[in-house]
C-alpha cells in the first residue's frame, strides 16, 4: 500500500508512518524490522559469517548435532511454518532430520531475497511444497493458511525473539499457536545471558559490517522517503543495557544537524541517537514462563556447552 505525498511522490505508507512518527519521539526509534531490505537482507547474512558473531555458528552448531531429536518428537510428514527465513540456510537441518516433511512455507519480509534462498531449496527437496510467504510475520495484514491435520512446527531461529518485546512475543506466540494448531510444535532459538565483553564485539565488528547495516536504514530512509540525510554524520554504537538485559543498537548524531524526510523536517543535536534495534538475552526460564502464558508447553532444549545459546523446542498446550 502507497501514501500519495506532495504530489507526484509515493511512499511505502508503514514505512512512511512509522519513520515519521518515530523521529518525531523525544528520544528517536524505529523498529528493527525495517533494516532487512534487500540491502540490509545482504549485509546481515555477511554479519553471520563475521568471526565476532558467534551466534550463527554455536545455534549451527547445536541444530546440526540436536534436529534428530527435536525431528523425532515432532514425527512424520510435518508442515514447517519459518518466521524471517531470510536465506533458509538453518532450515535444511530441519529439513534433513524430518520424516518425510510436506510443506514449508517462509515468511520473510523482503520479497526478492526470499525468491532467491527458495530456489534452491526447491531444487534441493523435490517433494517438498515449498510456500513462499512475503511479508512482515508480525503484521496483522499477513494472511495465509495451513492446514491443521498434520504435525505443523514454527521455526523461528537466530534469537529473532530477543528483538521483541513482551508484548509482541506474547502477540507473536498466541498467533503462531491459533495459525499452527492443536497438535503443532514451535522450535526457537535463543541467544542466553554473558558477559558484555562477548556481546559488544557481536554488534560492532572490527570490519564494520554491522555499522554498514545499521547505517544502511538511514540510506533506505533517503532512498524510499526522499529523505536528505548525511549518512555519514552518524556512527554505529552498540551498548549493554543490564536493566534490560539487552544489547542495542542506535546511530548517533556526530555533529548539529537538519534535515527532511517526506518533506517534514527535522533536527538532532550531537550526540543525540535513533535507536534501532533491541536484541535481548535471555534465561532459558524466562523463554518458558512467555510459552506457558501463551499456549505453549516446554517439551525439551538443547545448549552448546558454554551456555551461549539454546535451542527450545515447545509443544501446543
Amino acid at each position: 500500500m502507497t501514501k500519495v505525498v506532495a504530489g507526484t511522490h509515493t511512499f511505502p505508507i508503514a514505512f512512511l508512518n512509522e519513520v515519521l512518527e518515530g523521529f518525531s519521539k523525544q528520544v528517536k526509534s524505529l523498529s528493527p524490522r525495517w533494516l532487512y531490505d534487500d540491502a540490509g537482507s545482504a549485509l546481515f547474512e555477511q554479519i553471520t559469517e563475521l568471526p565476532e558473531y558467534y551466534v550463527t555458528r554455536v545455534e549451527t552448531t547445536i541444530l546440526t548435532k540436536s534436529t534428530p531429536d527435536f525431528a523425532q518428537a515432532i514425527g512424520p510428514e510435518a508442515s514447517v511454518v519459518e518466521y524471517g527465513a531470510g536465506a533458509a540456510v538453518k532450515t535444511r537441518h530441519l529439513l534433513d532430520a524430518l520424516e518425510r516433511p510436506a510443506n514449508y512455507y517462509a515468511i520473510d519480509i523482503s520479497a526478492d531475497h526470499l525468491t532467491g534462498a527458495l530456489a534452491g531449496i526447491d531444487q534441493d527437496y523435490p517433494d517438498l511444497t515449498v510456500h513462499p510467504v512475503p511479508g512482515d510475520f508480525l503484521s496483522d495484514d499477513l494472511k495465509f493458511e495451513v492446514g491443521t491435520n498434520g504435525n505443523n512446527v514454527g521455526f523461528f531461529p537466530g534469537s529473532t525473539i530477543g528483538n521483541l518485546t513482551d508484548e509482541q512475543i506474547s502477540a507473536f506466540m498466541s498467533q503462531a499457536r491459533k495459525l499452527l494448531g492443536p497438535q503443532s510444535w514451535f522450535l526457537l532459538g535463543a541467544d542466553l545471558r554473558k558477559d558484555p565483553s562477548i556481546l559488544i564485539p557481536a554488534y560492532d565488528d572490527a570490519a564494520g559490517v554491522t555499522a554498514r547495516f545499521n547505517k544502511n536504514l538511514l540510506v533506505r530512509i533517503n532512498r524510499e522517503l526522499r529523505g536528505t540525510i548525511e549518512v555519514d554524520q552518524f556512527a554505529h554504537e552498540a551498548r549493554w543495557n543490564e536493566h534490560h538485559g539487552r544489547i542495542e543498537m542506535h546511530l548517533e548524531s556526530l555533529e548539529d544537524q537538519t534535515f527532511t524526510i517526506a518533506g517534514e523536517r527535522f533536527r538532532m543535536q550531537q550526540g543525540e541517537t535513533i535507536h534501532t534495534e533491541n536484541s535481548r538475552k535471555f534465561h532459558i526460564t524466562d523463554v518458558e514462563e512467555l510459552a506457558r502464558a501463551n499456549g505453549w508447553e516446554p517439551a525439551l532444549h538443547r545448549s552448546d556447552p558454554y551456555g551461549l545459546f539454546a535451542v527450545i523446542l515447545l509443544q501446543a498446550a
